[in-house]
């Protein structure tokens, strides 16, 4: 485990893209933390290291893909009741692919998780600092850990 602290949303953002670089492919990644806690800035950070700029939070869609290289794709279980919507929207499918996948509240939907992710826990929100809490759930991740 590592904590990181971030001052700014350009520090977060930051992050994001050291993050994407050290994360092999396929992988998953999983974002717990409160409203405002800096899940989607994380996002935005890992979409512009892969050359996308559409980052934004798919509350209401639950999943955007973007066309990168590597390719992302983000999911939010905010308005999901169950991880079974998250199943029928397909989940398993996307678990295949040759991508990053990043689900944020992943909180809601633990019985979703692959049992190999690494796990990233944010706290803060407003003007206060985000920290950061990266957990590697597996061997596979340990050296992502490591590399931030």
């Amino acid at each position: 485990m590592k904590t990181i602290v971030c001052t700014t949303e350009q520090e977060t953002l930051s992050l994001g893209r050291q993050l994407v670089r050290a994360l092999p492919v396929p992988s998953f990644v999983a974002l717990y933390g409160g409203l405002g806690a800096g899940k989607t800035a994380l996002v935005r950070g890992m979409g512009a290291a892969v050359g996308t700029s559409e980052v934004r939070s798919p509350t209401f869609t639950i999943v955007h893909e973007y066309e990168t290289s590597p390719r992302l794709i983000h999911f939010d279980a905010y308005r999901l009741h169950d991880a079974e919507e998250l199943f029928a929207i397909g989940l398993e499918d996307y678990l295949a692919q040759d991508a990053i996948l990043v689900l944020e509240w992943a909180e809601r939907v633990p019985e979703a998780l692959p049992p190999e992710r690494l796990e990233i826990h944010l706290a803060g929100s407003g003007d206060e600092p985000r920290t950061l809490e990266l957990r590697s759930i597996g061997k596979q991740y340990e050296s992502v850990v490591d590399a931030l």
